[in-house]
């Protein structure tokens, strides 16, 4: 290796390092009445963790008898969190209503869904863990 290939890996890396410390979620308080309302629910956050562990949380309003999308897998792991209504979750295959501070977890790779089989608008935030950023 060059002392010119030292010195541009040098400066890659110290790019690496500034855009990821750049990146890093900074510690806050988030009021719900200050969450932006975004398509069917409300951002919170979208960022890495000073380790550079990306983590998103977001709330979701879902009416009676629909679904946020078809069931599917990836590769990072989901927490939902039910604020209100009922929702028929399925993962893996195995099918479980859930309610109000009900706790939901999606592994990695897992085949995963739900659909909300109430009569009222259902409530709930998606913590996302380690998707790439």
């Amino acid at each position: 290796m060059t002392r010119r290939d030292l010195t541009l890996l040098s400066a890659g890396l110290i790019a690496a390092t500034a855009k990821a410390q750049k990146a890093a979620l900074p510690s806050k308080a988030y009021r719900f009445e200050d969450l932006v309302v975004k398509g069917n629910g409300r951002a919170v956050f979208d960022g890495l963790t000073h380790s550079g562990f990306h983590v998103d949380l977001h709330e979701t309003e879902l009416a009676p008898g629909m679904a946020p999308h078809a069931p599917h897998r990836h590769e990072h792991e989901e927490i939902v969190m039910v604020r209100e209504g009922t929702l028929e979750v399925t993962i893996e295959g195995k099918v479980t209503s859930v309610g109000p501070g009900s706790v939901i977890y999606a592994a990695s790779n897992d085949l995963h869904g739900w659909k909300n089989v109430g009569a009222t608008q259902a409530y709930y935030f998606v913590i996302a863990l380690g998707r790439v950023a």
